[in-house]
């Protein structure tokens, strides 16, 4: 009997899915796709924070695991919050793709002035870049987001670089630099989410990659410790142990910075409580000004 996994219905999420099960099938463990909507899919035209952040993509996804209507689901590892339900394990982490986020543009990027996201982190990010450019909010899938730039809503438009690989899409633009630009935490990276049953998460966890696995657990841990949610531009990105961390005002004026070896967790948690002490003013006056 096939095991059936959940995944949101946009060309990416469809994409993600469509190579975990390839990987599964190569080894033998068949599939079948049920296809779930989710609150972030349907209410497109309203900001991340205001929704429910991070967890928008996820929770039916949960819930469908939970209640059986599938045994596991594939997700951006960078929509999964930091409090899981009880019941779930996040059996395999795909090696990772590239963190660094694109500019999409097809003018110069000097003549480039009003750029859309709907990402606190980046908008701060490209406001503190030097870049004359005004941020605008933009949200929906990939398609979406090309269709208002391919109309003239926006002179450029940020977009993840791993989803754009993953679509096969050579797109004009920009790569932003994961050292300055640094990315969400565990962009880049897709996480094989499953019900805690040993029978699915034995089959399911010959996917995992050790490394991509250390260093995204690593972000995870600095991302718990810093807090702030969705609404807080931060960026947290450890490779092969190196980590650099920031959390920024929304305005992208101000920001504070942890650059550290990142070899475990427990480094992790430090440089984050580390990093939540020196830029608690920075993440309380995000929440205020957001009213989150």
């Amino acid at each position: 009997m096939p095991l059936r996994v959940g995944t949101r219905g946009s060309r990416l999420a469809m994409a993600q899915t469509t190579t975990v099960c390839d990987m599964l099938r190569s080894r033998g463990i068949e599939t079948e796709v049920v296809t779930i909507g989710t609150v972030g899919d349907d209410r497109t035209g309203v900001p991340m924070h205001k929704v429910g952040g991070q967890g928008i993509f996820v929770r039916a996804l949960d819930d469908a695991i939970l209640d059986g209507e599938v045994d596991f689901a594939v997700h951006s590892m960078k929509d999964i919050p930091a409090k899981r339900p009880d019941g779930l394990s996040t059996c395999a982490i795909l090696r990772r793709d590239s963190p660094a986020d694109f500019l999409v543009h097809t003018c110069p990027l000097e003549e480039v002035k009003v750029v859309g996201t709907s990402s606190t982190r980046r908008r701060a990010q490209l406001l503190r870049s030097g870049l004359d450019v005004e941020v605008k909010e933009l949200r929906g899938n990939v398609d979406t987001r090309l269709r208002k730039l391919d109309e003239g809503m926006y002179d450029a438009i940020v977009l993840a670089e791993a989803g754009m690989q993953r679509l096969d899409m050579d797109l004009p633009g920009t790569r932003l630099l994961p050292q300055w630009f640094v990315p969400s935490p565990n962009q880049g990276t897709i996480a094989v989410v499953a019900r805690d049953d040993p029978e699915i998460t034995g089959q399911l966890g010959i996917l995992d990659d050790a490394a991509t696995r250390r260093d995204v657990e690593v972000e995870r841990a600095v991302m718990e410790e810093i807090g702030g949610g969705c609404f807080t531009p931060q960026g947290v990105y450890c490779s092969d142990g190196f980590l650099i961390a920031e959390v920024l005002s929304l305005d992208g004026t101000r920001w504070e910075r942890i650059e550290d070896n990142g070899d475990s967790i427990t480094e992790g948690r430090l440089i984050g409580e580390k990093l939540h002490s020196i830029a608690y003013d920075l993440i309380e006056e995000a929440r205020a000004t957001l009213g989150v």
